[in-house]
């Protein structure tokens, strides 16, 4: 009898790139049940996916230091996978590669290969023009033969005990919407004026809105000012949940409303509608994947007038700089995309 066929997945963050990694394992679970999944993760990203089905997870801490990593040789011993997805090119997730036996090594193609990432792999995967972060990551599942399918779809963990307490925060709520306003940088985040007339324009539209958000200082930072510039904040979670918490909230949510951060995507792995507010980058190919038609962006814009050339004739993944960027998205642009998704939800 032959043995199972053993994939390991080095992609250790970040949320939103983990919830994308989800999507194209949910796909070749789906399709090969059979093989033996082994994901080395970071610490915070395995919070929100402990308990995934069929998956093996190795525990990065890089707080750890130098130990991190013997711990992740350690935890694998002399295992000799047929095949390792080395889905991150920085520089630290190259090296703890080193310590991963596989038959194949599959990284990215040519284009996307950064930081020395071609020395540490045998194989890459297609080259893609305009695709998005999960499209790319699709590409791995298919260099190993997996079929494809026509829409992705996410197997996110989730016990009952998650569901009730997301009830339970929102039950005398009704129909709400959430705002999720700190990214984990600064000029990432729209203005609190921005979000004071969204969630006013929610609350006269018969929506509650509610705060979410993760327990660092900018997170708090953002939100006790909104707080205390609007009288349209009907819960305030920020810092308040775990990530698997904060997923339910977001999967019984009419509306996410988020800058360029993971809980646009969590959101969209549990089939929600994302506002993503964009100005440093391409939303295209970082944007709420199943939203796109409901982003709000002056990224355009940016790169055209820094980079002199519009963003198709600019290499993929061109970023755009500086500090108050988000700050010319208008009000306007957004609530017109909240208009469009709203409308969408009586459809």
């Amino acid at each position: 009898m032959s043995q199972a066929f053993q994939l390991c997945i080095l992609r250790l963050s970040a949320i939103g790139d983990v919830c994308h990694a989800v999507a194209m394992v949910t796909r070749i679970r789906k399709h090969r049940p059979d093989i033996k999944i082994t994901w080395i993760i970071g610490k915070v990203e395995y919070q929100l996916l402990k308990g995934m089905q069929g998956v093996e997870f190795i525990v990065y801490d890089k707080k750890a230091g130098k130990q991190a990593k013997e711990s992740v040789k350690e935890a694998l011993g002399d295992r000799v996978f047929d095949a390792l997805f080395v889905m991150q090119v920085a520089l630290r997730a190259n090296l703890l590669s080193k310590v991963i036996k596989a038959k194949r090594r599959i990284g990215f193609d040519w284009k996307r290969s950064k930081e020395g990432h071609r020395f540490f792999t045998n194989e890459r995967i297609a080259p893609q023009r305009y695709a998005h972060v999960l499209e790319g990551f699709m590409g791995f599942a298919d260099a190993i033969g997996i079929p494809k399918d026509p829409e992705p779809s996410w197997d996110m963990p989730l016990s009952e005990s998650d569901w009730q307490w997301a009830r339970e925060q929102t039950q005398h709520l009704g129909k709400y919407i959430v705002i999720s306003p700190a990214a984990s940088k600064a000029e990432r985040n729209w203005t609190v004026h921005g979000y004071v007339a969204v969630a006013e324009y929610l609350s006269e539209k018969g929506y509650k809105v509610v705060l979410c958000g993760g327990p660092g200082p900018l997170d708090a930072e953002i939100s006790a000012k909104i707080k205390a510039q609007s009288q349209h904040i009907d819960l305030d979670l920020v810092g308040k949940t775990t990530l698997k918490q904060m997923l339910a909230l977001l999967a019984d949510a009419k509306l996410v409303i988020a800058p360029d951060t993971g809980p646009a995507h969590m959101a969209t792995a549990m089939g929600t509608r994302v506002i993503g507010l964009y100005a440093h980058s391409n939303y295209r190919r970082t944007g709420p994947y199943l939203s796109q038609d409901y982003v709000g962006s002056v990224y355009e814009v940016n790169i055209k007038e820094q980079k002199g050339k519009e963003w198709v004739y600019l290499p993929w993944g061109t970023r755009a700089k500086g500090k108050d960027l988000m700050t010319h998205l208008l009000v306007q642009t957004v609530l017109k995309k909240v208009d469009l998704a709203l409308r969408h939800l009586d459809t």
